[in-house]
C-alpha cells in the first residue's frame, strides 16, 4: 500500500489538528478535492484509488511515532493521548467519478478529518501517475534531481545563505521516488538541504521536520471568530496562544497580503518570526514584507520570508541573490522536486469549504487559486476585506 503511517503527511496538518483539538474540536467542515489541470481523466486510477483509502482508514499510530511527536518541543501530552486511538473516519469520505472528473468531498468533525487532505492527495497522485506510466523513466528523473544538485552547488549558496526544504508530499509521483529524492539531496548537499514537510520522511531519515499553518486554520477563523473583519487577527492570536512562540512563521495571503499587513501589526510582528508567501509575485511580496518591518521600526534582517509558491531551483537562486542581505530567507519547494520524473505534474488540492456549514473562501493573490463556488460568500468576503485585498 502507498500509506503505511499516519505520519505521512505534512507537520502543518499535525500542528493545526493539536490546535483544533484544544480550541475548536467541536467545530465541523468540509473539504472538496479540486483538479486545476484541464482535461484529466482519473477513471483508470479509481481502482487504485478506492482501496488505498480504505487502507489509510485502518492506520493508527504506533507507539515509535507516537514517541517521535513527543520529541518535537512543542507538541504536548494530551494531544498525544488522545493520537494513542485515532483512526480516520472511512464514513466522512465519499468518491466518485464523473466523465473522468473525480468528485471527492470529505464531511465531519474538523478534528477527526484534518488528517486526510494530504494522504489522500498522495494517493490520487501516486495512482494517476502510475496508469499513465507504468514503467517511469527513473534515470531521466534521477538525471533532472542531479542537474538541481549541480545549479545550488555551483552557486554560492553558503554566501546566499540558501535554505531549501521539501514541500512535496502531495503531489509526488511516488513515495519512492520522494523517499529517494531526500535521501539524494541530504547526501549530496547537507548544509542547504535543510529539512521537510513530511513528518515520516523526517524520523526515518534523521531531517527537520518543517511547518506551522496552512489555509484552513485562518479560513475556519472566517467562521469561528466574532467578526469576519477580525478573523484573520483571531487565527493568529490563537496560534500564538497555543505554540507560545513555538512554529512562528505566520501565512499571509489568505484574504489577500494588504489585508494581511493591515493585521500584522507591531504585536504580531514582534511575535511572529516571520512569513510565508504562497501565491503572487515573491519579490514585490517581499519588498512590502520588507518595509513593514521597517515601519514598524523592526530590522528585516532579525526575520524570514519564506517562499513556497511553485518554485524552481532556478527561481530559488534568483530569490536568493535579490533578497540578499536584507531578509532571512527560507525555500520550500514541491512539485518541481518530486514530481519531475515522467510527464506534466498536474495540479490537485484538497481545500477545506466550509465550517459550522457556513462558507469559507481564500482570497487568493493569484488568478486559479480561489476556491469557493459560493459566490454571494465570495463577494461579501470581498466586501469585507475591500480596500486590504490586492
Amino acid at each position: 500500500m502507498i500509506i503505511t503511517s499516519l505520519l505521512d503527511t505534512d507537520l502543518y496538518k499535525l500542528t493545526m489538528m493539536q490546535a483544533v483539538f484544544h480550541q475548536f474540536s467541536d467545530a465541523r467542515v468540509e473539504y472538496r478535492f479540486s483538479c486545476r489541470t484541464p482535461a484529466i481523466d482519473f477513471t483508470p486510477a479509481v481502482p487504485d484509488i478506492t482501496p488505498e483509502i480504505d487502507h489509510l482508514c485502518t492506520l493508527g499510530f504506533s507507539s515509535s511515532e507516537l514517541d517521535y511527536l513527543g520529541s518535537l518541543p512543542y507538541m504536548k501530552n494530551d494531544f498525544l493521548d488522545y493520537l494513542k486511538s485515532f483512526r480516520l473516519p472511512r464514513t466522512a469520505l465519499n468518491l466518485k467519478v464523473r466523465n473522468g472528473e473525480l468528485d471527492l468531498s470529505i464531511t465531519g468533525s474538523w478534528l477527526d478529518t484534518i488528517l486526510f487532505e494530504v494522504p489522500v492527495l498522495a494517493v490520487i497522485n501516486e495512482c494517476y501517475f502510475k496508469t499513465l506510466y507504468p514503467d517511469p523513466d527513473w534515470d531521466t528523473g534521477r538525471r533532472k534531481l542531479q542537474a538541481k544538485i549541480e545549479q545550488i552547488r555551483q552557486t554560492d549558496a553558503a554566501n546566499l545563505g540558501l535554505s531549501v526544504v521539501d514541500f512535496g508530499t502531495r503531489r509526488r509521483f511516488s513515495k519512492s521516488w520522494q523517499e529517494e529524492v531526500l535521501s539524494t539531496l541530504k547526501q549530496s548537499i547537507p548544509a542547504r538541504f535543510t529539512g521537510t514537510s513530511n513528518v515520516d520522511l523526517a524520523r526515518r531519515l534523521g531531517l527537520r521536520p518543517v511547518g506551522t499553518m496552512a489555509h484552513e486554520w485562518l479560513m475556519a477563523a472566517q467562521v469561528l471568530a466574532p467578526v469576519l473583519r477580525s478573523s484573520q487577527a483571531f487565527a493568529l492570536d490563537r496560534w500564538v496562544d497555543e505554540y507560545r512562540g513555538d512554529l512562528g512563521i505566520a501565512l499571509s495571503d489568505t484574504v489577500g497580503f494588504t489585508a494581511f499587513l493591515n493585521d500584522f501589526d507591531m504585536y504580531f510582528a514582534k511575535l511572529y518570526d516571520g512569513c510565508r508567501h504562497d501565491s503572487g509575485d515573491p519579490f514585490s511580496w517581499g519588498d512590502r514584507l520588507i518595509a513593514h518591518y521597517r515601519r514598524l521600526g523592526i530590522d528585516p534582517c532579525c526575520k524570514r520570508a519564506v517562499f513556497s509558491d511553485g518554485l524552481t531551483v532556478e527561481r530559488i537562486i534568483d530569490l536568493a541573490r535579490y533578497f540578499k542581505g536584507r531578509i532571512g530567507t527560507a525555500y520550500g519547494i514541491g512539485t518541481n522536486l518530486t514530481n519531475d520524473v515522467s510527464g506534466t505534474a498536474i495540479q490537485i488540492v484538497i481545500k477545506m469549504t466550509r465550517c459550522q456549514g457556513l462558507p469559507v473562501a481564500k482570497l487568493s493573490d493569484s488568478p486559479g487559486k480561489q476556491m469557493c463556488t459560493d459566490k454571494a460568500y465570495l463577494d461579501h468576503l470581498s466586501n469585507v476585506f475591500k480596500g486590504d485585498h490586492s
